[in-house]
């Protein structure tokens, strides 16, 4: 069958102008499906890295709105197999006008100290860290997030409470490089405490936890949620990675949500590609009586028209993927500060592999009923045929 592709290769450009098109529809629909596709991979399938392999974080089993009390991190401390804890506290607030997307990035309250030590990939000079720990105003912004406000050490950072009634004025002190903590800025939570009225003191969003192996980690969340259970601030205890996508389970069910576009979009090439080739077919009728004449047989006829379709659809999907690669890479910069696992978006040789697939069979689906029709046409029918 391999010997007559250079045939329905030339056959599939023959109409350039349909084809084209046709090409330039499969390539912007691909396109669209490779980037979901690494967007579904990248959040629910990409692997921890070194560092969320060790960490848990402890919150509210309802949800992240509400608070836990702060007796709760002594607690934890204890447990067999907890080396470090420290408060995470969201702080939300404003960074000069709320209306530019710029200005958003997360603002969390810790406690400097214990937190350095948790976060075991975080690159930051020895002296910075340092001042993180005994500047009580001193905060700390990563390296990507400078860049884009034009951030300098000894710049001070004014942000207007909402979710607390305090306004914090920090100064930077220090600069890091962390690849799980993108557009983020962190600063010593007693310096929040201490502003907050005396009834909001002994409660906080999250505890991040930093275990002494993986082995450790399913114990110690079993352990705190165990603990927690009959109290009246029940806990979910989770990885890192997961209670990242908690927050972008807020927009919904963000799986459903990327699975029925991709559906959708399969389902519209399939219209466009099945269109094109049942008027492709319909035009060479009398060419399908030509080469039965000639001593082609129905399955010869079939596997060439099929070729056709597969041929444009792959063309389609091979520069769609070229798009998608290059689009991806804007889409995970864009989408880093909600989503820390969109940040490096790429087309993986998964996401390739299934669109090409995709590609393939919708070129097989959309072209095997007229291509059987057609085949099984016998040779006077095929010659009488006027369209």
């Amino acid at each position: 069958m391999f010997r007559y592709f250079s045939l329905a290769f030339k056959n599939s450009l023959r109409n350039r102008r349909r084809s084209i098109l046709t090409i330039s529809s499969i390539a912007v629909s691909l396109c669209l499906l490779g980037v979901l596709i690494a967007m579904y991979h990248a959040l629910f399938f990409s692997q921890e890295t070194p560092g969320q392999a060790l960490r848990l974080v402890v919150r509210h089993k309802v949800s992240l709105a509400q608070p836990l009390p702060v007796a709760y991190e002594d607690k934890v401390r204890r447990l067999p197999g907890v080396r470090e804890i420290s408060v995470w506290n969201w702080f939300g607030g404003t960074y000069k006008d709320n209306r530019d997307t710029k200005n958003f990035f997360a603002r969390m309250g810790v406690e400097p100290k214990p937190f350095l030590r948790i976060r075991t990939q975080m690159e930051m000079p020895e002296d910075q860290r340092r001042a993180f720990i005994t500047d009580r105003t001193g905060c700390v912004v990563s390296r990507d997030l400078a860049e884009k406000l034009n951030f300098h050490l000894g710049d001070r950072i004014t942000l207007q409470g909402d979710i607390y009634p305090v306004n914090l004025d920090l100064k930077v002190v220090g600069i890091f490089y962390d690849p799980d903590a993108l557009d983020t800025l962190f600063f010593n939570y007693d310096y929040l405490r201490d502003a907050l009225p005396l009834g909001r003191r002994n409660f906080i969003s999250v505890l991040a936890v930093l275990a002494d192996s993986p082995d450790d980690v399913p114990r110690i969340a079993q352990a705190v949620d165990a603990m927690t259970r009959e109290s009246s601030y029940p806990t979910k205890t989770e990885s890192e990675q997961q209670f990242a996508l908690s927050f972008v389970s807020f927009i919904g069910n963000i799986k459903l949500f990327l699975l029925s576009i991709c559906a959708a979009v399969t389902f519209t090439i399939l219209l466009v590609s099945g269109n094109t080739m049942a008027m492709s077919v319909r035009e060479r009728i009398k060419e399908v009586g030509v080469l039965k004449t000639l001593g082609f047989n129905n399955d010869t006829i079939l596997g060439i028209i099929i070729g056709e379709a597969i041929t444009i659809a792959l063309i389609g999907g091979i520069i769609g993927l070229l798009l998608a690669s290059f689009l991806t890479i804007g889409v995970g910069k864009a989408a880093a500060a909600f989503m820390p696992q969109l940040n490096g978006l790429s087309i993986t040789p998964i996401t390739i592999v299934i669109a090409l697939g995709v590609a393939i069979l919708i070129g097989i689906v959309s072209s095997f009923v007229p291509a059987w029709n057609a085949a099984r046409t016998n040779i006077l029918d095929s010659l009488r045929y006027t369209g």
